[in-house]
Protein backbone atom coordinates (compact mmCIF):
# COMPACT_ATOMS: atom_id res chain seq x y z
CA UNK A 1 0.00 0.00 0.00
CA UNK A 2 1.31 3.47 -0.99
CA UNK A 3 0.24 6.61 0.97
CA UNK A 4 0.80 10.01 -0.62
CA UNK A 5 -0.10 13.11 1.89
CA UNK A 6 -1.68 16.60 0.91
CA UNK A 7 -2.61 19.82 2.49
CA UNK A 8 -0.27 20.53 4.98
CA UNK A 9 1.40 24.13 5.65
CA UNK A 10 1.90 27.52 7.25
CA UNK A 11 -0.82 28.87 9.15
CA UNK A 12 -1.88 31.43 12.08
CA UNK A 13 -3.27 30.45 15.69
CA UNK A 14 -6.67 29.93 15.21
CA UNK A 15 -6.71 28.76 11.46
CA UNK A 16 -7.76 25.74 9.88
CA UNK A 17 -6.16 22.91 7.92
CA UNK A 18 -7.23 20.46 6.01
CA UNK A 19 -4.82 17.12 5.33
CA UNK A 20 -6.02 14.61 2.49
CA UNK A 21 -4.36 10.86 1.66
CA UNK A 22 -4.66 9.29 -1.18
CA UNK A 23 -3.80 5.01 -0.87
CA UNK A 24 -3.10 2.84 -3.70
CA UNK A 25 -1.69 -0.69 -4.45
CA UNK A 26 -2.93 -3.22 -2.50
CA UNK A 27 -6.00 -1.58 -1.43
CA UNK A 28 -8.53 -4.40 -0.57
CA UNK A 29 -5.58 -5.35 2.29
CA UNK A 30 -6.69 -1.98 4.02
CA UNK A 31 -8.51 -1.73 7.38
CA UNK A 32 -8.35 1.09 9.80
CA UNK A 33 -6.69 4.50 9.00
CA UNK A 34 -4.99 7.12 10.83
CA UNK A 35 -3.23 10.32 11.15
CA UNK A 36 -0.07 10.67 13.39
CA UNK A 37 2.20 13.86 14.32
CA UNK A 38 6.14 13.55 15.14
CA UNK A 39 7.05 17.17 16.55
CA UNK A 40 10.82 17.85 16.85
CA UNK A 41 12.16 15.62 19.70
CA UNK A 42 9.00 13.93 20.56
CA UNK A 43 7.50 10.26 19.75
CA UNK A 44 5.06 9.72 17.07
CA UNK A 45 1.80 9.88 18.39
CA UNK A 46 -1.86 9.21 17.52
CA UNK A 47 -3.99 12.25 16.62
CA UNK A 48 -7.23 10.18 14.92
CA UNK A 49 -8.04 6.78 13.81
CA UNK A 50 -11.35 5.79 12.00
CA UNK A 51 -12.25 1.95 10.85
CA UNK A 52 -13.49 0.88 7.68
CA UNK A 53 -16.42 1.09 9.10
CA UNK A 54 -16.52 4.93 10.09
CA UNK A 55 -15.83 4.24 13.63
CA UNK A 56 -13.99 7.47 14.93
CA UNK A 57 -11.65 7.89 17.63
CA UNK A 58 -9.24 10.76 18.68
CA UNK A 59 -6.64 11.70 21.49
CA UNK A 60 -7.44 13.55 24.07
CA UNK A 61 -5.37 16.57 23.03
CA UNK A 62 -7.66 17.03 19.97
CA UNK A 63 -10.51 18.46 22.11
CA UNK A 64 -13.35 18.40 19.95
CA UNK A 65 -10.71 20.73 17.20
CA UNK A 66 -10.33 18.05 14.79
CA UNK A 67 -12.15 15.42 12.64
CA UNK A 68 -11.19 12.36 10.86
CA UNK A 69 -13.15 11.23 7.60
CA UNK A 70 -12.49 8.73 4.86
CA UNK A 71 -14.13 8.01 1.74
CA UNK A 72 -13.78 3.94 1.15
CA UNK A 73 -14.83 4.81 -2.76
CA UNK A 74 -12.08 6.97 -3.57
CA UNK A 75 -9.71 5.52 -1.40
CA UNK A 76 -8.63 8.60 0.67
CA UNK A 77 -8.82 9.65 3.92
CA UNK A 78 -8.87 13.16 5.24
CA UNK A 79 -8.03 14.87 8.32
CA UNK A 80 -9.96 18.43 8.71
CA UNK A 81 -8.40 20.72 11.60
CA UNK A 82 -9.45 23.98 12.90
CA UNK A 83 -9.26 26.23 15.90
CA UNK A 84 -4.91 25.21 15.54
CA UNK A 85 -2.28 25.85 18.21
CA UNK A 86 1.11 26.46 18.02
CA UNK A 87 1.54 23.08 20.16
CA UNK A 88 0.13 21.31 16.66
CA UNK A 89 3.25 21.97 14.42
CA UNK A 90 4.92 18.49 13.62
CA UNK A 91 5.09 16.79 10.63
CA UNK A 92 1.77 15.10 9.95
CA UNK A 93 1.96 11.35 8.74
CA UNK A 94 -1.02 9.33 7.06
CA UNK A 95 -1.11 5.40 8.52
CA UNK A 96 -3.09 2.45 7.14
CA UNK A 97 -3.41 -0.93 8.76
CA UNK A 98 -4.35 -4.26 7.58
CA UNK A 99 -7.77 -5.70 8.38
CA UNK A 100 -8.10 -6.93 11.67
CA UNK A 101 -5.53 -4.07 13.39
CA UNK A 102 -7.27 -2.47 15.43
CA UNK A 103 -7.51 1.16 17.11
CA UNK A 104 -6.43 0.71 20.84
CA UNK A 105 -3.31 -1.49 18.79
CA UNK A 106 -2.95 1.93 16.43
CA UNK A 107 -2.58 3.77 19.56
CA UNK A 108 0.18 1.40 21.36
CA UNK A 109 2.17 0.24 18.50
CA UNK A 110 3.78 1.57 15.03
CA UNK A 111 3.25 -0.04 12.46
CA UNK A 112 1.47 -0.77 8.58
CA UNK A 113 1.86 1.72 6.08
CA UNK A 114 2.79 5.39 6.03
CA UNK A 115 3.07 8.28 3.87
CA UNK A 116 6.12 10.56 3.35
CA UNK A 117 4.68 12.87 5.97
CA UNK A 118 3.28 16.62 5.73
CA UNK A 119 4.68 19.37 7.41
CA UNK A 120 2.25 21.68 9.25
CA UNK A 121 3.20 24.60 11.31
CA UNK A 122 1.28 27.23 13.39
CA UNK A 123 2.48 30.29 14.08
CA UNK A 124 2.04 33.90 13.75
Amino acid sequence: VQLAEYGGGLVQPGGSLRLSCEASGNIFTIGAMGWYRQAPGKQRELVAAVTSGGTTDYADFVEGRFTISRDNRKNSLFLQMDFLKPEDTAVYYCNARKRGITIPTMRARLGGSWGQGTQVTVSS
